[in-house]
């Protein structure tokens, strides 16, 4: 492994170490929220019905994506923490053994996908009309699934030594292919027939394939961060247990919130496939507001399990700090700028009136808990990294299924979709008031022992 791949997040100044990983991280990301406009976009000229059909969809392509980032979020734990304690045969030993748990859990979860197709999206409440739009969007959806997974874990394993220039990249070139190969696709345009829904599957899986292939080359000839020495059974296990002692928590917990999304989507149904269109663009709008808050959560964790291997505990606790300030202004500043412009935002995806009302309803009224909705998951994220992970994970299930959905309901019954949105709104201030106290008395609390840890060391080498 290279000298430059030693940690480099344990000096100089944290509020400019964290904005430096940030901005490539975030133009990664707009890069694939890109990606999900750009199909809506395309889908949604071929009419109302297409649309909806990608957006039923969208809970169970999250599911997946979720699975995939709380691996990714396991790895980035154990392996930045071993960079930070300097040990580079382990930081080859967990990457290489990340991946071929990744590879194995996409093989089960193809073969259950391709089985459960109708079934499952009848259950989310999915017409007839709709149904078969769905079918063939996803089976080649699921074929593809491995070009979606792998990358994704990968590029953790590369933000965990504090690159975040090439994550970033690698999910940019995703997004170039993506947006050249959606129209022709879709409609059929010069030599290419025209596919429809189905055009937009294979144009995600062939953009996904070459981040797939980017990824690779990167962990393996240039960051050397991958071994080809065949392990004992007892390392992969003892590999596999450090990181699904995070990741497990974390990706079950990611898996949940799709269902939590798909359970909504199933009461916004109620109001027509219409609404459920407007819902869709909505939330894809959503993910491109919120990119610098979910960019920089993506580099806090490799942030702070550096920091803290290298016993920079002071370290770790001001870049918590500094990241949730950020993502109380980030948060007032979406919220102004789409109660004025949902409208017109909307209107650019489809012409339909239900869909702008939805779409336009729902961008004045969850933007007011961007900034907890930011905080929540950046204080789950330190909470995960400092080996709290089934704490982070249980806040998480408080808000989307103790707090979001009952209040959902009741607010459907009182205000019909308004009291939907403002369900969402709810549920992020309070669980992010948990989260950060949480946070704050975690980091004390591990701060102390390790520090008495370190003294207990020291006496025993003086006697």
């Amino acid at each position: 492994m290279k000298d430059t791949k030693k940690a480099q997040l344990i000096e100089g100044s944290i509020a400019k170490t964290l904005f430096n990983l940030t901005i490539p991280m975030m133009l990664g990301m707009l890069g694939m929220s890109a990606f999900n406009l750009t199909d809506t976009y395309f889908v949604g000229q071929l009419g109302t019905r297409e649309l909806a059909a990608m957006s039923f969809t969208f809970p169970v392509v999250m599911i997946i994506s979720s699975l995939a980032h709380g691996l990714g979020i396991g790895v980035s734990a154990v392996v930045s923490r071993a960079i930070g304690e300097g040990d580079q045969k382990k930081v080859q030993r967990l990457t290489t053994d990340s991946l071929v748990l990744s590879l194995l859990l996409v093989v089960s979860f193809v073969a259950t996908g391709l089985l459960t197709i109708t079934p499952l999206f009848r259950f989310l409440g999915a017409t007839p009309e709709i149904l078969p739009l769905i079918e063939r969007y996803m089976r080649v959806w699921y074929l593809g699934m491995i070009a979606v997974v792998i990358p994704m874990v990968g590029n953790s394993a590369t933000r965990a030594t504090g690159d975040t220039k090439t994550p970033g990249m690698i999910m940019l070139v995703a997004v170039f292919v993506n947006i050249i190969l959606d129209p022709l696709f879709i409609f059929g345009i010069g030599p290419f027939p025209r596919l429809e829904i189905v055009g937009a599957a294979l144009a995600t899986v062939f953009g996904r394939t070459i981040t797939l292939c980017v990824a690779l080359w990167v962990l393996i000839r240039r960051d050397k961060m991958i071994t080809f020495e065949r392990p004992s059974l007892n390392t992969l296990l003892q590999s596999w247990k450090h990181m699904l002692y995070i990741g497990l928590p974390t990706a079950g917990t990611n898996m949940l919130l799709p269902i939590s999304a798909g359970i909504i989507t199933k009461l916004i149904a109620t109001y027509g496939p219409a609404a459920v269109a407007g819902f869709g663009v909505a939330t894809r709008v959503e993910m491109f507001a919120l990119l610098p808050v979910m960019a920089l959560s993506s580099v806090l964790g490799p942030f702070i399990g550096q920091n803290w291997g290298a016993k920079k505990y002071e370290r770790v606790w001001a870049g918590s700090s500094y990241s949730h300030r950020f993502s109380i202004g980030w948060g007032l500043g979406m919220f102004l700028l789409l109660a004025f412009s949902g409208k017109f935002i909307a209107s650019l995806f489809n012409p339909d009136p239900v869909v702008i009302s939805t779409a336009a309803t729902y961008l004045w009224i969850v933007p007011l808990g961007y900034g907890a909705q930011g905080g929540l998951r950046l204080s789950t994220i330190a909470l995960t990294v400092l080996h709290k992970p089934l704490r982070s994970a249980l806040i998480t299930l408080v808000q989307a299924f103790i707090l979001h959905i009952p209040l959902a309901y009741l607010g459907s019954q009182i205000f019909d979709l308004k009291g939907v949105f403002s369900a969402a709104v709810m549920s992020y201030l309070i669980a992010a008031l948990i989260a950060y106290w949480w946070l704050k008395n975690s980091l004390a609390t591990e701060q102390g022992i390790a520090l008495s840890q370190q003294l207990d060391t020291r006496v025993i080498e003086t006697l």
